[in-house]
């Protein structure tokens, strides 16, 4: 490829939106102009672009796998800011094929595809407004690809199947990673304030600076949670991309004055070593780890889950040597994490088994393989997965005022239904926001009669 670039996607940028408030962004707007110049005097062809907001699938990348997408921003009241782009359907078809090989999630959508998905192929504002300076200087054919909620590394090497379906087939492409940095950097900004937006856009930026890719994968989970950003998954996929050269980033440009970071930046590359075997080999070693230190309860569920994949049966009764596990019997959740992400959750409110130990055995594989809000746990996955174990007391009946979501879990319950949600989740910092999750996990209507019940809960975490 013969560019690599950061670039935001504010609306508000292009001047049409704007209505001059376009000028509290200029440096942003320049910083795309050089980059739209620099691609036109390197005879680009043809444009990779990673947008956050097309379609997201939870287990899928997108690629929109058809003769040509068009889009305007009439979302945003201006419908003449219109583009009907080319497809480069050999590059697009190359990198489907490559990734059925190395069996990667993604969704090719075209149009009669797209109906029986509800969903609509269209240039969303996340292509569109990156490519609006650089299209002003030469018309280009795409590949658009909108990033799914898959694991850091799975995208990673997604990127790399990118750049290896853009040099076999002339490699006269530039790379664009869209998206922006924290949403929540002050008080009157869109989104509610964290004082760990900035934090987290100056630990990004300098980590792309330094071009430390590794750090990608380290930046603390709190950190992106808090953030709110919509910019790091598809760095994933660029970092893929970039993989076997050594990578310095060139800041043009980082403005927040509407209280999100807008972040401009090429990078430079030379001949280097691929990052892949050793990012593999680290969560492989997190994983053993994990599988040999800490509570008993998350390393049965862990190997439990390793063992299914590796023979397809479960670990045995027998095999339970820990006596923690083996001597009452309890409602057990196990849950699974990626990034902060859930990716399944199913556990059972009374003991259903002899022991504990078989409590976990049973919920671990549900939650990985039966969680019917997502598909199956991939095995590569589950090196990124944290998994945590409840351990549920007895419930009791109480009254909304007797709830803390912090420190209890709630059960409502009517003669049909019921919902559960476990306690000291994250988001959830009162009690009317607890119960309506839980009525509408169970799908009982506010207005209905139902019960409320409290109980507490023994968690247990992998700590690294």
């Amino acid at each position: 490829m013969k560019g690599y670039y950061l670039m935001p996607h504010p609306p508000i940028m292009i001047p049409e939106v704007g209505n001059g408030k376009e000028e509290e962004i200029r440096e942003t707007i320049k910083s795309c102009e050089i980059i739209g110049k620099e691609i036109k005097h390197n005879n680009i062809e043809t444009i990779i672009i990673i947008t956050p907001h097309g379609n997201v699938f939870r287990d899928g990348v997108c690629i929109i796998d058809d003769y040509n997408v068009e889009g305007d921003l009439s979302r945003f009241g201006v419908s003449d800011v219109y583009y009907d782009l080319k497809i480069d359907r050999d590059i697009t078809k190359k990198i489907l094929e490559y990734c059925m090989e190395e069996e990667i999630p993604v969704v090719n959508l075209n149009k009669d595809k797209a109906k029986s998905y509800n969903v609509r192929v269209e240039l969303d504002h996340g292509a569109l407004v990156p490519l609006y300076n650089i299209l002003r200087n030469k018309q280009y054919k795409i590949v658009h690809i909108t990033y799914g909620l898959l694991s850091p590394i799975e995208l990673y090497k997604f990127g790399m199947q990118i750049k290896k379906a853009a040099e076999e087939m002339g490699d006269k492409t530039a790379f664009i990673s869209s998206g922006d940095l924290s949403h929540r950097l002050s008080e009157d900004g869109p989104y509610d304030y964290s004082p760990y937006g900035k934090k987290f856009d100056r630990e990004l930026i300098g980590i792309l600076e330094r071009g430390n890719i590794e750090g990608l994968f380290k930046i603390d989970e709190k950190l992106i949670l808090e953030a709110g950003e919509c910019g790091l998954r598809s760095l994933y996929v660029l970092a893929g991309a970039l993989d076997g050269v050594k990578v310095k980033g060139n800041l043009l440009s980082y403005e927040a004055p509407f209280g999100v970071g807008y972040a401009v930046m090429k990078f430079d590359v030379k001949n280097g070593k691929s990052l892949y075997n050793n990012l593999i080999f680290e969560k492989e070693e997190r994983h053993r780890r994990r599988k040999r230190e800490g509570n008993p309860y998350t390393r049965l569920a862990r190997l439990n889950i390793e063992n299914f994949f590796n023979t397809r049966v479960s670990v045995r009764y027998k095999d339970i040597k820990d006596e923690e596990l083996l001597g009452s019997r309890r409602g057990v959740f196990v849950s699974l994490k990626i990034r902060g992400d859930l990716r399944g959750c199913v556990g059972t409110i009374k003991p259903t088994t002899e022991c504990i130990g078989n409590e976990i055995i049973k919920n671990s594989l549900s939650a990985a393989f039966n969680d019917p809000r997502f598909s199956e746990l991939r095995k590569d996955e589950l090196l990124e997965c944290d998994i945590s174990v409840d351990i549920l007391h007895e419930s009791e009946i109480c009254k909304k005022k007797d709830l803390d979501p912090k420190i209890y879990g709630v059960i409502v319950q009517n003669e049909e239904n019921m919902g559960l949600l476990l306690p000291n989740l994250d988001g959830i910092e009162d009690a009317d926001t607890q119960v309506s999750i839980a009525l509408q996990k169970g799908n009982i209507s506010p207005y209905e009669n139902y019960i409320l019940k409290r109980f507490k809960v023994d968690r247990f975490e992998e700590v690294d």
